[in-house]
């Protein structure tokens, strides 16, 4: 059964209320996971997995959080910023993102910003979709 946007920002924003110990109004679809909600690294897993279970969708490692394998690549980052093969690389593993702004200065230290609840919203919204 199809989910429309707005109930998989409802499921989302429940299973981030739950997995992060939020307040109903703390969750809004700008809101960055690490510094608007405080999630920690260990706190994606949980998400992860929360996810999963409330969708019925299997997400591979790293499919919706692929950060840490490509950082330690010297082709994708140079001098604490993506290069352009990194950057590339990144929007491919990433389509769910919006790296708009995130182009004009891509520091490193900018990505977790790049994990928002939109993002989440999105990433479920490709995979629900496409698996139909």
């Amino acid at each position: 059964m199809a989910m429309s946007r707005e109930e998989i920002f409802e499921e989302v924003k429940e299973v981030l209320i739950d997995a992060l110990g939020l307040d109903d109004d703390e969750v809004t679809e700008e809101a960055t996971l690490m510094g608007d909600l405080g999630a920690e690294s260990i706190d994606f897993l949980d998400i992860v997995f929360r996810l999963e279970k409330s969708f019925g969708i299997k997400i591979p490692r790293e499919e919706l959080f692929p950060a840490d394998s490509l950082l330690s690549n010297p082709e994708f980052v140079s001098n604490g910023k993506l290069t352009d093969k990194g950057l590339k690389e990144f929007m491919a593993k990433m389509p769910h993102s919006d790296f708009s702004s995130f182009q004009e200065d891509p520091d490193v230290n900018k990505l977790p910003d790049m994990f928002t609840v939109r993002s989440v919203v999105n990433f479920v919204d490709i995979k629900l979709n496409n698996a139909e």
